[in-house]
């Protein structure tokens, strides 16, 4: 870029919206393009407590949830979203008409739907991101109106209106450049593990989930006997977990930890088998990185996504899942034993899980915003 760059971002709400545009900041600061930002999102969402922790200029809004079935039990919720949803259009105006962004970047979550109509009231060229295979709601709304779609996966051109094919190209999905950084030796050492035995590292997410935490619980004085592992089982679940009575032989080999930080380069080099959710920013990193994995969707999710992208994966065989709504420990360990007994096959998941990632999507996002302000300023565009 010859001058600087105004960007607007909207999305959040979860991790999988949020991360995603902040990578994508990162590698625009990386790359030296002059840029000024601002981000609207809701005051509640995880995109305002990132926005303020990384000193990026944040503006909130108003919004309401679009749903596909509505509960009569949430009827009152319901009614109050509809009145919602205007005022957060009339709030996302007033912001995107001050600030006059170059270009909108959109990464999804229903607060990028008062954006993505403001940058077409004020003629704004509008990039949207969808993180997973499954094109939700909200981003099959915001197609209509971008000026370029950018897919994690290709199988989601599937999900597009059909007029709007034409505008999506496949980036990948964003991921934290660090996370490809890990060093094994250093969490080998950190925990205190074996080279004995294969090592497992379980997530269920930063606050952990009861059901993978049971289904581990249970499982446990049958799986330690052929492995070792690392389980991030939230706070909540802490004491329950460390608390678990194991032989006294095998008590060393199972390590619970409330949260994973900075740590979590090192425990994806190290490990050789993951056992998670299948959300977007999961799936992205567990391609990108190589690694092959158990999945336990999280069912039901909007638009079924997470067993979607499960299957997915499970299809290019990258990773093994328990797609049922209630999976069983035993489901668990049958997936589980034959992978801990057979590296060749492990190795060859982890070789697939790579061929589905990008490790350059953040730049090819960056590139896409250029390209969007560029097309748009010449002339005849």
């Amino acid at each position: 870029m010859s001058r600087t760059l105004r960007l607007l971002i909207t999305g959040g709400g979860t991790g999988g919206h949020t991360y995603p545009a902040l990578t994508t900041l990162s590698a625009m600061q990386r790359r030296q393009v002059p840029h000024d930002v601002l981000w609207v999102g809701t005051s509640g969402g995880l995109e305002a407590k990132i926005t303020a922790e990384h000193g990026i200029p944040f503006k909130a809004i108003t919004t309401g949830k679009l749903r596909r079935r509505p509960n009569l039990r949430e009827l009152g919720t319901n009614i109050a979203d509809v009145f919602r949803i205007p005022v957060g259009v009339f709030q996302a105006v007033g912001h995107a008409a001050r600030y006059l962004p170059d270009v909108v970047l959109s990464t999804g979550g229903y607060v990028a739907v008062p954006i993505g109509v403001a940058a077409k009231l004020i003629r704004r060229p509008l990039v949207m991101h969808e993180q997973t295979t499954v094109v939700g709601l909200a981003n099959r709304i915001l197609s209509r109106l971008a000026t370029r779609i950018a897919l994690s996966h290709e199988s989601s051109l599937d999900y597009l209106p059909a007029s709007t094919r034409d505008k999506a190209v496949v980036t990948g999905n964003p991921i934290r450049p660090e996370l490809l950084q890990g060093n094994r030796a250093a969490a080998y050492d950190l925990f205190g593990l074996t080279f004995e035995v294969p090592l497992i590292y379980v997530t269920g997410g930063a606050q952990g989930s009861k059901q993978i935490n049971t289904l581990i619980q249970e499982i446990l004085p049958r799986l330690l006997p052929h492995a070792q592992i690392v389980h991030q089982c939230g706070p909540a679940w802490i004491e329950q977990m460390r608390s678990v009575e194991l032989p006294a032989e095998l008590a060393d080999r199972y390590h619970p930890v409330p949260y994973v930080g900075g740590e979590l380069p090192d425990l994806y080099a190290a490990a050789d088998v993951v056992i998670a959710r299948s959300g977007a920013g999961t799936v992205s990193e567990l391609t990108a990185i190589g690694k092959p994995s158990v999945l336990i969707p999280l069912i039901p999710t909007g638009g079924d996504e997470q067993r979607k992208n499960a299957a997915y994966l499970v299809s290019a065989g990258a990773a093994r899942a328990l797609l049922e709504p209630r999976p069983t420990a035993e489901l668990l360990l049958a997936e589980l034993m034959p992978l801990l007994a057979d590296p060749g096959r492990l190795a060859a998941m982890g070789e697939a899980a790579q061929k589905l990632g990008r490790l350059d999507a953040a730049d090819a996002l960056c590139d896409l915003l250029i390209q969007a302000v560029e097309s748009t300023a010449r002339p005849g565009a």
